[in-house]
């Protein structure tokens, strides 16, 4: 059985992640959806700021209580990220590309971020999806246009925001409840790969701490985790910021 939403809607929030796990703390089911209309805190992977206007973005989290063994709750970033390129293409038209681990894009730049985040509650540990969406040319200030795009400037025209949230809310429905069948990690991976261009072979650069790696991807791990085959063999990537590498790069 798929979760049950519950949408809570705000003017305005710190951050929606925040808003979601103090909610699931205090005994939030399964399916709670937190909205705001803008965030004044928002946050991305690696504590990141996330920029979130009024009004020119999707700011959305999601209490989660899987019950499935925790060694495959690291697939849940990635099944969100299959639902968002469902929903995109659904409510919007709009082909993506996924760059590991969760990262949406469109033309090669960032379209979405995706943060989950455990927290410990008294009904046992929970998960929050925190996904934010660049809908409107105001989503971001101008210096950031070389590498990030929202919804309006990828498609040419606005969307609606109460059309998109309900196609995500659906996905996210769909592919949560596919995740938790027997065959469901492997299901969710193969998802992930068939709209990811960062699967397989693709040339990447990845910065994982103090070291910088260069190789070719070679698909996923059983918990998620990045393939990478570097001059040195197969490295697996479990955290850490990839790029896409045109050769010449590599080469010089």
């Amino acid at each position: 059985m798929a979760f049950v939403p519950e949408i809570l809607r705000f003017e305005s929030l710190p951050s929606t992640n925040l808003e979601a796990a103090r909610r699931a703390i205090d005994g939030a089911a399964e399916g709670l959806c937190v909205v705001a209309r803008e965030q004044t805190a928002g946050r991305g992977r690696l504590q990141r700021e996330w920029i979130s206007p009024k009004d020119a973005g999707l700011y959305f989290s999601l209490v989660l209580r899987p019950k499935f063994q925790q060694n495959s709750w690291s697939l849940l970033t990635l099944m969100a990220a299959v639902a968002v390129n469902d929903a995109l293409r659904e409510a919007c038209s709009l082909e993506t590309d996924i760059k590991w681990p969760n990262d949406i894009l469109a033309n090669d730049r960032k379209l979405c971020g995706i943060l989950a985040e455990t927290v410990e509650t008294p009904m046992g540990r929970a998960v929050v999806v925190g996904i934010g969406i660049n809908l409107t040319k105001d989503s971001f200030p101008e210096e950031f246009e070389l590498v990030a795009t929202s919804v309006e400037t990828a498609t040419g025209r606005s969307h609606d925001f109460e059309t998109l949230l309900g196609a995500l809310i659906a996905a996210l429905e769909k592919h949560y409840a596919a995740l938790r069948e027997v065959e469901g990690p492997e299901a969710i991976m193969r998802e992930w790969c068939a709209r990811s261009s960062y699967a397989e072979g693709k040339l990447i650069r990845v910065v994982e701490s103090n070291e910088t790696l260069v190789g070719t991807t070679r698909g996923l791990e059983r918990d998620g985790a990045l393939r990478v085959e570097t001059r040195n063999g197969i490295r697996v990537v479990r955290a850490g910021d990839v790029t896409s590498v045109r050769l010449s790069q590599e080469l010089s």
